[in-house]
């Protein structure tokens, strides 16, 4: 399943976690510059950064030295990025990194809705194989699900993918996915809110279903999938 606007309402990520990363941005940098971990996260970006300018989109100018021009021209390609929602594998890591500070300090609890735990506990009992495919980070997706208002709820989820898998608009991600379950696409189901996703995971082969939820965006109304507003509306056969 997604977690934006499936499990967890869209305003919690737009209007608390990626404020959060901006404010905290130009700290996490100035503590962490030189680091390896900041540097993987950097050479992702940088590599971005050149497919941007390549395509003539006109991000801000990547100053690679010396180390202070470096660290605001980093912070201007990545204000960039977060101002286009750009699921960038590079900045959703940075991302994770400044959230885990985060939650370690107690200054964010993540929220989901509220028929998701339940859900989840029904389907661990049920010895389902439930797991999560976000553009978020790894790290991000499981902060988000150990420090939710109703509790850690990772003992219900058995894995996570991110963009690292591929884009989650491309049907090989999913047969990727699918080989990672060790199962026949046909055999999974995904549950997202926005159907580009959705058809790439059908196109794929698997089952899926639209997460209708209140602050979700309109989405084409000429698709195929069934729609839930709710994970009680799951019929688990």
């Amino acid at each position: 399943m997604d977690i934006e606007g499936t499990t967890t309402p869209i305003d919690f990520v737009y209007q608390v976690l990626f404020p959060y990363a901006r404010a905290h941005l130009e700290d996490y940098l100035k503590r962490n510059l030189g680091s390896k971990e900041l540097e993987r996260d950097l050479l992702q970006l940088r590599e971005e950064y050149v497919r941007d300018f390549a395509e003539g989109l006109a991000p801000p100018k990547w100053v690679d030295a010396p180390p202070d021009a470096q660290l605001q021209s980093v912070l201007r390609y990545v204000f960039w990025l977060m101002d286009r929602d750009r699921k960038s594998t590079g900045l959703k890591s940075l991302q994770g990194k400044i959230w885990q500070e985060g939650y370690l300090k107690r200054e964010i609890e993540s929220q989901v809705f509220p028929d998701v735990p339940p859900a989840l506990k029904d389907w661990k009992e049920k010895n389902l194989d439930v797991r999560i495919f976000s553009s978020g980070s790894v790290l991000a997706q499981k902060l988000l699900f150990a420090n939710t208002q109703a509790g850690d709820l990772t003992g219900s989820l058995n894995g996570y993918f991110d963009t690292n898998i591929g884009p989650k608009t491309s049907a090989e991600s999913y047969r990727r996915i699918a080989a990672e379950f060790h199962l026949a696409a046909s055999e999974a189901l995904f549950v997202s809110d926005v159907v580009k996703e959705l058809d790439a995971a059908s196109s794929a082969g698997m089952k899926t279903l639209l997460s209708v939820r209140s602050g979700n965006p309109p989405q084409p109304k000429d698709h195929a999938h069934g729609i839930i507003s709710s994970f009680g509306e799951i019929r688990i056969i």
